[in-house]
């Protein structure tokens, strides 16, 4: 396997593989990674459908790409994923997979036609007092002292953080800037979470530095990412022929791990019956190994969701196989000893009737049952207890809403708190207390606030004990390499796989590790898209500095190289050159 960019790869076809008609394969799980790796061995690897067989413990796939209209509970999301346009692999993969929605088109032309057609921004990122837009002009709000410190971060080797936490390398200064309230709640960073992870998001988002008070570089679907995103993946592997197999939980791999590492077998309960299947080195396994929604616990308007620890396949096999190699990873390191005040519950509150929309459209200036954009993304209450967030996507969200129907995605970054309005933590709350919460934050006059919370929402709220478990500090080797040295027929793919500089909790992490086993295995002779260089492009890192220091020119900030420029040669020594042009295209001139 080797990394390309450019059109010359992107839109080659590789030749058909010598050994395309000799391998089978076994994908254990059926999230996004999953069924990417399928349609990469189908597409590139030119393998038959009927030879690919996916495992999957739950009665359905997509893994943690939601959502769901459950008849128990009624509209149901976990989360959802920010994408942008440089998710190489993501698009790579949907620009094969057909629409079910628009007639010879791809997933990837539907999605580019919707995002030109009606570009996403946010027009309120921050409320606070009840409702109130918080006055920020789009300002960072970074101090001197704080932009030297995500410098230092940026500057250091990946080797050189190893187990330390964001307040390892970060002081006060830095955790009260608009900055990490932007951050922080985009991207559901938190104070004890992985410096090394947030040195990653820093270098591979550098170039969105200056849309993250506004969103204006991100890209969502028309539904939620099932109906958008996996349905037509389901769709186009079932006419491929390859086999989905339910109610399978795979709770061991059997690894040779001599000079080589073979896997020789599966261990398997289907439907609660022991099987195993015995594996030569033509039978490729792609493990998804541990899963942020495992052990998801639903509540009920009158309930709250249990709290649980369980653990189940995705966590259970990889601690099996960490067993047999320290190779495989570390799996505790993730999933064990979460912090109490972590962000464990989110909850789905669908509106009823109309009551509630004049409340959103206040706030986000736009007419939720439009069909477009609504909020943008992620609107933070500042002053929240519980450091509470929602949003809404372009309704309807399901397809099957009604036309008076509105679906929020509510979460709180902080567990261990009480609620400004209902006083306990949201991991004790109902959905309709949640619903309260929500609404007072949201600026709906207290004595509205009940009657509006049980007649006009209905509300699920989901406890997710492992849900950042992907930012739990680490150190190289914790996550198994997507390819272990040596081996001849088993991966991991998926968000605790490793691979280079790409950033986990994005479904271009999912796709990129599935295409880069599946390519590494069939030796396919085509580029895998490597991860957009944006922090090696000093013009990327000129804009980044522009906007860091909220829109200042070069003489008005301290920029270690700019300001070398400045004392050694004066500014009028680079004029009519080519770094006078850089620095006026950036705005620091």
């Amino acid at each position: 396997m080797y990394r390309s960019n450019g059109n010359y790869e992107a839109f080659a076809r590789p030749k058909k593989p010598e050994r395309a008609d000799k391998v089978s394969a076994y994908l254990v799980g059926s999230g996004l990674a999953s069924l990417s790796a399928a349609v990469f061995l189908i597409r590139d690897g030119q393998v038959k459908g009927d030879k690919i067989h996916i495992l999957e413990e739950l009665p359905i796939a997509g893994g943690s790409l939601d959502g769901l209209s459950r008849p128990d509970l009624g509209f149901v999301i976990r989360g959802g994923r920010e994408m942008e346009s440089h998710f190489e692999c993501l698009w790579d993969l949907f620009r094969s997979i057909p629409s079910i929605e628009v007639e010879n088109a791809s997933v990837l032309d539907e999605f580019y036609w919707l995002n030109k057609e009606d570009p996403n921004s946010s027009e309120c990122r921050i409320i606070h007092k009840q409702g109130v837009q918080f006055p920020t002009d789009g300002k960072l709000m970074l101090s001197e002292k704080a932009i030297k410190e995500m410098l230092a971060l940026c500057l250091h080797q990946e080797d050189q953080l190893a187990d330390k936490k964001i307040t390892d390398v970060f002081t006060e200064e830095f955790f009260k800037s608009n900055f990490w309230t932007y951050w922080c709640t985009m991207f559901a960073f938190e104070e004890w979470h992985s410096a090394m992870e947030m040195r990653r998001y820093l270098m591979r988002f550098i170039h969105h530095i200056d849309a993250l008070t506004d969103f204006s570089s991100l890209k969502f679907t028309k539904y939620n990412q099932y109906e958008s995103l996996v349905l037509p993946l389901l769709k186009y592997l079932k006419e491929q022929g390859v086999q989905f197999q339910y109610d399978t939980v795979v709770e061991n791999v059997i690894v040779d791990s001599g000079p080589t590492k073979v896997a020789k077998e599966l261990i398997l309960k289907v439907k609660g019956e022991a099987q195993t299947i015995a594996l030569t080195e033509h039978d490729l396994v792609f493990v998804t190994n541990g899963s942020i929604t495992d052990s998801s616990t639903y509540g009920s308007n009158e309930e709250p969701a249990p709290v649980s620890t369980e653990t189940s396949g995705g966590w259970d096999l990889w601690e099996n196989l960490a067993e047999q190699n320290a190779e495989f990873g570390r799996p505790e390191k993730f999933y064990k000893n979460i912090p109490r005040a972590s962000w464990f519950v989110s909850a789905t509150v669908t509106t009823l009737d109309d009551k509630i929309a004049p409340y959103i459209e206040r706030i986000s200036k736009r007419d939720p049952y439009a069909g477009k954009v609504v909020t943008g993304g992620i609107v933070h209450a500042q002053d929240s207890n519980w450091k509470m967030s929602y949003t809404l996507n372009r309704q309807p969200h399901f397809k099957a809403q009604r036309k008076d129907e509105l679906v929020v995605w509510v979460y709180a970054l902080l567990s261990d708190k009480e609620g400004d309005y209902i006083k306990k933590p949201i991991t004790q709350c109902s959905g309709n207390e949640i619903a309260s919460e929500w609404l007072y934050h949201m600026g709906v006059p207290i004595e509205l606030i009940e009657g509006l919370a049980v007649n006009s929402c209905s509300t699920i709220p989901c406890y997710m004990p492992y849900i950042t478990s992907y930012f739990m500090p680490r150190a190289v080797g914790d996550r198994p390499l997507v390819v272990p040295h040596g081996s001849k027929n088993l991966a991991f793919i998926g968000n605790f796989a490793e691979t280079e500089r790409d950033t986990v909790f994005t479904t271009e992490y999912s796709v990129r590790t599935a295409m880069e086993a599946v390519y590494t295995f069939l030796d396919i002779d085509r580029g895998v898209p490597e991860v957009f260089a944006s922090s090696y492009d000093i013009r990327m890192l000129l804009k980044a500095s522009y906007y860091l220091n909220d829109k200042k020119g070069i003489k008005d900030i301290k920029v270690p190289m700019l300001a070398g420029i400045i004392e050694r040669h004066e500014l009028k020594k680079i004029q009519g050159t080519f770094i006078e042009e850089l620095l006026k295209d950036s705005g620091l001139l």
